[in-house]
């Protein structure tokens, strides 16, 4: 939670430097990739904290394994600030100045770190009940897409060997080793705030899908939780963990839509036949699926009405 708030408080300072620093590389503000991670850091890492509070076995070691997974954020996240404020790029940077090159090093040994401290945890609540079945299967299935979404982050430090020249906010020259786009060049059109590419594929998507599949979930789970209250076929456990079964389906039935698409070099706003066509199928096969523990839990309701009526 002590990352949680200093990433809170780079959030505030990003957003300071959106508002006042018009330094750009790519055609976006130095401050926007600051900005975008410490959000997600304090949405993921608040979550983290709340689901290692909610161990029941191997309480120390899940508490130290969220804290590699603290001090490695902040080191991370501490580097593209930093970089930030340099005016130059942190992701890809291949210029030898020695404290990029010490930077680099630390930080893509933080993927590992942050990616290892996470699969631990997953692995933990795999064999632990930390809660209800609908709760339980949405933190499982939940944190690991979001492990499987930070695994793209192997191939985004520079797997994929493309090599870029282009320039900081000052005009210096840089090299880009890596990319996370498929198909464009580096600085090319994008979507408001995220900027996604709008002309190929752009691999932050899938990672960007990954990593919240857990809040969405639990979203779900909540919703759910609400609705029962309400709707009487929803109230047992076994049909709401269905649902959340069915939802996850089709989550991770998106994520991998959206996957195939990058490494296509589509754009996520541009989809052709194929991409829409794999989106449908597992959308059919969700709503197909649904239907039946709709109806199934319906039928229950009723056949248990009428037994109480009988009695």
């Amino acid at each position: 939670m002590l990352m949680v708030l200093a990433m809170a408080g780079l959030t505030v300072a990003a957003s300071i430097g959106l508002a006042v620093d018009h330094r750009e590389i790519l055609n976006e503000s130095v401050w926007l990739k600051p900005f975008k991670f410490s959000i997600s850091f304090v949405l993921y890492g608040a979550t983290l904290a709340w689901l290692v509070s909610r161990l029941r076995k191997a309480k120390r070691f899940g508490w130290w394994t969220g804290t590699v997974f603290a001090v490695t954020g902040i080191v991370d996240v501490g580097f593209i600030a930093v970089q930030a404020a340099r005016g130059t790029f942190s992701h890809f940077n291949a210029n030898t100045d020695t404290f990029n090159q010490v930077g680099q090093k630390v930080f893509m040994s933080g993927v590992m770190g942050l990616f290892g401290a996470s699969l631990v945890i997953a692995i933990m609540l795999l064999f632990q009940r930390v809660g209800d079945a609908p709760l339980n299967r949405a933190i499982r299935i939940g944190l690991g897409l979001a492990v499987t979404g930070m695994g793209i982050a192997f191939y985004l430090v520079g797997a994929n060997g493309t090599r870029e020249q282009v320039t900081d906010a000052y005009g210096h020259p840089v090299t880009l080793a890596g990319s996370h786009g498929i198909g464009v060049e580096p600085g090319g059109p994008g979507m408001p705030l995220t900027h996604w590419s709008t002309v190929g594929g752009d691999l932050r998507i899938p990672h960007f899908v990954g990593l919240h599949a857990i809040h969405f979930l639990l979203i779900t789970v909540l919703l759910l939780h609400v609705l029962a209250g309400r709707v009487a076929w929803l109230r047992p456990e076994r049909v709401r963990a269905r649902v959340v079964g069915v939802v996850a389906f089709g989550y991770a039935g998106l994520m991998l839509t959206v996957t195939v698409q990058a490494f296509r070099g589509q754009s996520l706003i541009h989809p052709d036949v194929q991409t829409l066509g794999l989106l449908a199928g597992f959308m059919a096969v969700s709503a197909a699926a649904l239907g039946g523990v709709v109806a199934s839990a319906r039928r229950t309701v009723r056949v248990e009405a009428r037994h109480s009526v009988g009695v």
